[in-house]
Parts: C-alpha cells; sequence; structure tokens
C-alpha cells in the first residue's frame, strides 16, 4: 500500500513557488534592442546602410582606379574591368560613385550630428527654464523653423566654395530647430517629474539636472529624429549639387554625379541611373531604420515579462 504523507509532515518535499514562477525582468535598453531587433525592415536597412557605409570608406582604399584617374577605356559600359563603367572623359565611375557616396554620407552624417546637439541644447534649455527664457528661444525657433530650407542653403552655398562640411554647416544650421521643438515638449513634461525634485533637493545646479538628468532621458526622441535629419541633409546635398550649388570639382558627390550625367542619361545611361539608385537606397534604409527606432523607443512598454 502506498505511504501517503500530508504536504506538511516530516520527509515531505514542497516545490518552492520562486522556480515556478520566475519571471525575468528586462532594463529599459534591453528592451529597446529588443523590439527594434525585432523590426525586420529596419535590421535589413541597418545591413544595408552599413554595408553602403564600408564599401564607401573602405573602398577606395582597395580599388584600383582613383576617382581623379584619367583611363584610356573613354565612354565604356560596365564591365568586369569597370563595374559601373566609365564617362567620356574616362574616369572610372566606380571610383567615382564610391567618392560620392562617401561625400555625401559625410555631409549627412555631420549634418545630423551638429543640427541635433544644437537643437538638443536648445530645447532643453527653453523647456527646462520656460517663461520668459522659453518665450524668446521659441521665437527664434519658429524664426528659423519659417525660413524656406532649400532656398536659403541654396544662396548660403554658393559662397562657401563648394567644400563639403561647409554644406553640412549650412544644412545642419536651417534643421536644428526640428530636433529643439521635440526635445523641448519632452523637457517640459520631464521636469515635473520626482527624480528632477529630488535632484534639486540635493542641490544640483540647473545645468547638471539639464545635462545629466532630463536630455539623456529625452534620447529616444532625440536618436529617432537624427536618422530623420541624415536622409533629410543626403536629399538637401543631392538637389543642391544637382544645381551646380553644392559639391564642385574636383571633389564629387551623388548629386553631382546625377547632375553632370543628366546629359548623358540616353547614351550612357549608367553614369546617370547607378549614382541615383545610391542616393535612393541610402534615404529609404535611414527612414526604415527611423522607423525601426520609433517602434523601439515606444514610451508605453516600459516593461515586458517573459
Amino acid at each position: 500500500m502506498t505511504d501517503l504523507k500530508a504536504p506538511g509532515s516530516p520527509g515531505t518535499e514542497v516545490p518552492r513557488a520562486d522556480h515556478e514562477f520566475t519571471v525575468k525582468q528586462r532594463s529599459q535598453t534591453q528592451l529597446i534592442l529588443r523590439r527594434f531587433l525585432r523590426h525586420r525592415a529596419a535590421m535589413i536597412s541597418l545591413v544595408v546602410f552599413l554595408l553602403i557605409l564600408l564599401w564607401a570608406f573602405l573602398g577606395p582604399h582597395l580599388w584600383h582606379y582613383s576617382y581623379q584617374k584619367y583611363t584610356p577605356d573613354n565612354s565604356q559600359p560596365p564591365s568586369a574591368k569597370h563595374p559601373f563603367g566609365t564617362n567620356a572623359a574616362g574616369y572610372d565611375a566606380y571610383a567615382q560613385v564610391m567618392r560620392g557616396t562617401q561625400t555625401s554620407l559625410k555631409i549627412a552624417l555631420l549634418t545630423a550630428l551638429g543640427s541635433t546637439l544644437l537643437g538638443a541644447v536648445w530645447g532643453a534649455i527653453a523647456g527646462f527654464y520656460r517663461g520668459v527664457v522659453d518665450a524668446v528661444m521659441m521665437r527664434v525657433t519658429d524664426l528659423v523653423l519659417t525660413l524656406p530650407l532649400f532656398a536659403i542653403a541654396l544662396v548660403i552655398s554658393s559662397r562657401t566654395g563648394g567644400d563639403w562640411y561647409w554644406i553640412a554647416i549650412v544644412i545642419a544650421g536651417l534643421t536644428w530647430a526640428y530636433v529643439s521643438r521635440v526635445v523641448r515638449s519632452t523637457v517640459l513634461s520631464l521636469r515635473e517629474k520626482e527624480f528632477v525634485e529630488a535632484a534639486r533637493a540635493l542641490g544640483a545646479s540647473d545645468a547638471r539636472i539639464i545635462f545629466r538628468h532630463l536630455l539623456p532621458n529625452t534620447l529616444g526622441p532625440i536618436i529617432v529624429n537624427a536618422t530623420v535629419l541624415v536622409a533629410t541633409a543626403i536629399l538637401t546635398e543631392t538637389a543642391l549639387s544637382f544645381l551646380g550649388f553644392g559639391v564642385q570639382p574636383p571633389d564629387t558627390s551623388l548629386g553631382l554625379l546625377v547632375s553632370q550625367a543628366q546629359t548623358a542619361v540616353d547614351t550612357r545611361p549608367w553614369l546617370f541611373y547607378i549614382p541615383g539608385a545610391f542616393i535612393i537606397a541610402i534615404a529609404l534604409t535611414i527612414n526604415f531604420i527611423g522607423d525601426g527606432l520609433r517602434d523601439a523607443f515606444d514610451p508605453r512598454q516600459q516593461r515586458v515579462r517573459q
């Protein structure tokens, strides 16, 4: 006969509840990364963008032609020797597209960095102090927003000599206001939170509260807007260079390559469509990455269970 024992009697093992119902909590960073990795379009776009980035910056050191070097093969279609063909002067289009992509990416990344830094600090200060400070700073922001971006960039860029870093500075100086408005609205809600009051009670200065407590908590919107600015800068630089007011020879960019090839679109279409395809690819991948980051930084999901 089976010996039955009561659950509380000696010699009876009672299952431990903490082993049965273990709950693993994740940090906010882990949640953001997990949601981003689940966004298939964003992950594919990130891989494509990184490959383009590596190709543009490392490729010229490995390719046997320079973007400034003449070859005896004039107006050749794509081949094993010249994968993207050559132009009428004998320049290797593969080397030129690599250089053009590199220049366009440098402009876009520098624009996003400068615009994001300026806009984030400006918006955080305005949202933190409110009152007169906020009113004055936001009127300046509104003024920048009313300026016609392309027209102003065209006028200023025409006087900078076509250097890529000046073009990036001009575009950044006209786009930072978009970031500042987003950061300001976020800081206006964060400044009333308990952690800000605790920092004040401990004697933290205004600068410490802004840079150590408020800005790190607005990182999500800042990163999402930075990706949008990369795409905006790529398209703006392309338009400026296409009209002849952007990057100038002997340097080159994707927009300049498209501009130089517009008269040969029927006879040598590879010179026009290949740089154009890279412009579209970069803009699309950046937009998909931005969508993935926007979903990953969803503030309504603070903690999940696994």
